[in-house]
């Protein structure tokens, strides 16, 4: 089953032509990569995807609920004094158009789901401010992760961290792929990690190479051998 449908979709911010004629199908399951240098066009077409942009031409399907489908813009929460924990910041990923004032257990079951698949339950309540860039990400996929989406789309989850803390939220989400079924779509700059975990793991990554419009649709291996 296709998950999100694009068709012939061109998108522009004012009279610049971000993406143009851009045809993409996902589905269940995959773990697809957009690829491309700075101002290809890889986050016009994830926002394009969520809804935070709309296109000027084609048309933009995402055949699940709106609260199957969770998006985590590029490395965010960077104000060391926000005041909250990290548990508070993970909950409010609970929240949907109707405020909840209270959790019940079934949503603190989830909590305590999330923060074994991302190795955070010994940062719970520490302020957002006191962790390391790392730990912050894995708090904000943490919130992404915990209603249990289908989808999840993640626009440059690793943009600003070393390789090797790179490397483990990449193996995190593989397995997220892997063992939940979770399709995963990514803008991602820097492959070379995330191509070494996924051979490890005997899974297979789509990449589409974005150049305002799409250059390559196919398996990692083909891409590379290009």
């Amino acid at each position: 089953m296709n998950i999100i449908e694009m068709s012939n979709v061109t998108v522009k911010y004012n009279t610049h032509v971000a993406v143009e004629r851009v045809n993409i199908n996902i589905k269940e399951g995959e773990l697809v990569c957009l690829v491309g240098e700075n101002g290809s066009g890889k986050s016009t077409i994830i926002k394009t995807i969520v809804g935070l942009k709309i296109q000027d031409k084609g048309n933009v399907k995402v055949n699940i609920a709106p609260g199957q489908i969770s998006y985590l813009e590029q490395f965010n929460m960077k104000d060391s004094t926000f005041p909250a924990t990290a548990k508070e910041i993970i909950m409010t990923g609970m929240q949907t158009k109707k405020l909840k004032l209270f959790y019940n257990k079934s949503d603190y079951e989830a909590l305590d789901e999330v923060c074994k698949i991302f190795s955070i339950k010994n940062i719970l309540n520490k302020q957002i401010g006191e962790l390391s860039g790392g730990q912050r990400q894995r708090v904000m996929l943490a919130r992404a992760m915990i209603n249990r989406p289908k989808v999840l789309i993640l626009d440059e989850p690793c943009s600003g961290l070393d390789k090797k803390i790179s490397g483990k939220l990449y193996e995190t989400l593989i397995n997220l792929n892997k063992d939940m079924g979770t399709t995963i779509v990514m803008a991602i700059h820097d492959i070379e990690e995330l191509e070494k975990i996924s051979k490890e793991k005997n899974i297979d990554i789509r990449v589409l190479q974005v150049a305002k419009e799409i250059k390559f649709d196919g398996k990692l291996k083909d891409w590379k051998g290009l």
